[in-house]
């Protein structure tokens, strides 16, 4: 073929490309607000308005996460110790829900808090935030738009537009929340982090982002073993992932509670030991992406059922809202699943 129509065939491939990852992009945007807040209601219809700073915060820090991981060419425990990095943002730096004494009614202020953190609800929101906010929305948009799963997605100026909103997403969350719904809505004294615990989030964050760029350096050796089928799996990430709400209920609960070190003990090992069986099932070579959709089913539901256990004072029409937002979820998976089984077969 002459060079001249080469250049041709990948001019006229470059704008439809753009649109395609236009695509990916706003998938991802919304979808990991969608999952982490919509799903398991912690935004709800009476308050939707708050999903365009979640958009901002959660989805434009998901995008970033995963953009910085295909640029280093890095598999997703990189992207797993950069979804860690932004859940210490959010807890420690934008909204701070760690570190402040625990605002809502039902919650045990004094039980696990020791110098200035929260401990069972900061450890809590680490396995949420990054597993429901960036693994699991990454991982379907990804399944959404396999072509494009090695790629990165935006250009430098997209990343340097991307990074504004999520500064300024992250102000108006710190400012929506520190300044005005603790003090105005929910009546608490106002609360300023010491400047050295902030200082130690910032030094978490960077170690954690070193970390996943150092774990990105590593293969993973690709095992001939073939993994648990998809339903195995599914049932393997529910069981992981359902007793991690035991540590909220602890949170939650009026006592008594037993030392705080014990379960957070616990939930640290729980937690190794979930990363490790899943990296393992990753580095087997039956490993598919009728798998990953498992896995983030699971995951899914695990969100969507742990939303319920403060229903009790919701409103009607926030109860009928999940129930309906769930359904749909459960409906777009079957829906997904059917259509990655359809590709396998014809790839076969």
């Amino acid at each position: 073929m002459p060079l001249a129509q080469k250049h041709e065939l990948v001019s006229d491939s470059q704008p439809a490309q753009r649109r395609g990852n236009a695509k990916a992009v706003w998938t991802l945007l919304l979808l990991a607000p969608f999952i982490a807040e919509v799903l398991s209601w912690a935004t709800r219809l009476s308050f939707i308005f708050v999903f365009i700073p979640e958009v901002m915060v959660w989805g434009t820090g998901a995008l970033l996460a995963r953009e910085i991981v295909r640029r280093w060419r890095a598999g997703w425990p990189s992207l797993l110790m950069l979804g860690l990095a932004l859940s210490v943002w959010e807890e420690f730096l934008c909204q701070q829900t760690s570190l402040a004494p625990l605002p809502w009614a039902g919650a045990s202020v004094t039980y696990a808090r020791l110098w200035g953190v929260n401990w069972l609800y900061f450890l809590f929101m680490l396995a949420y935030e990054s597993i429901w906010v960036v693994m699991v929305p990454v991982q379907l948009t990804e399944l959404f738009f396999p072509a494009r799963r090695e790629l990165p997605w935006l250009r430098t100026r997209g990343i340097v537009i991307a990074s504004g909103v999520f500064a300024w997403g992250s102000f108006m969350a710190w400012f929506a929340w520190v300044q005005r719904a603790r003090p105005k809505l929910l009546h608490v004294p106002a609360y300023n982090p010491p400047a050295i615990t902030l200082l130690v989030g910032v030094l978490a964050i960077a170690v954690l982002i070193v970390e996943a760029w150092l774990i990105g350096r590593r293969e993973i050796r690709v095992q001939t073993r073939s993994a648990p089928s998809p339903l195995a799996v599914g049932i393997i990430a529910l069981l992981f992932g359902l007793p991690w709400y035991g540590i909220m209920a602890l949170v939650f609960s009026p006592g008594p509670h037993p030392p705080f070190w014990i379960p957070m003990i616990a939930g640290v090992l729980w937690a190794g030991f979930a990363y490790a069986v899943f990296r393992r099932f990753t580095s087997w070579s039956g490993w598919t992406d009728a798998h990953r959709c498992a896995a983030c089913f699971a995951a899914t539901i695990v969100c969507m059922a742990g939303g319920f256990l403060g229903s009790g004072s919701w409103l009607r029409i926030d109860l009928i809202g999940k129930c309906v937002f769930n359904a749909i979820a459960v409906l777009g998976f079957a829906l997904l699943m059917r259509s990655i089984r359809a590709r396998e077969r014809s790839a076969s």
